[in-house]
């Protein structure tokens, strides 16, 4: 299938940068889509930044400004560069990944999360 590992998450002072990387891997035949969604404690998670293959971006309200989503499309890997940090951003962040893969019977698409990870924000 597609398995998703997140790195580059941390403890960071208000106003400062963190870059989330997310690499994709497995059996991948073309991935449509990636993105980040984060999940504040008693919060649903939402949306921060999703690139399509087509490199379409779309961007929550709240970070359009601060925070570029890139994609490595060779690595299969995205990236979300966050800067001027806020301590409203703290939350795990979940990589997303809308792909089709290689099975025994075929391809089949999935839609793959990775485990996260904290970044939180003093302030």
């Amino acid at each position: 299938q597609v398995q998703l590992v997140e790195s580059g998450g941390g403890l960071v002072q208000a106003g400062g940068s963190l870059r989330l990387s997310c690499a994709a891997s497995g059996s991948i035949f073309s991935i449509n889509a990636m993105g980040w969604y984060r999940q504040a404690p008693g919060k649903q998670r939402e949306l921060v930044a999703a690139i399509t293959s087509g490199g379409s971006i779309n961007y929550a309200d709240s970070v359009k400004g601060r925070f570029t989503i890139s994609r490595d499309h060779a690595k299969n890997t995205v990236y979300l560069q966050m800067n001027s940090l806020k301590p409203e951003d703290t939350a795990v962040y979940h990589c997303n990944a809308e792909a089709t893969y290689s099975s025994g019977t075929g391809l089949r698409r999935i839609n793959s999360w990775g485990q996260g990870t904290q970044v939180t924000v003093s302030s």
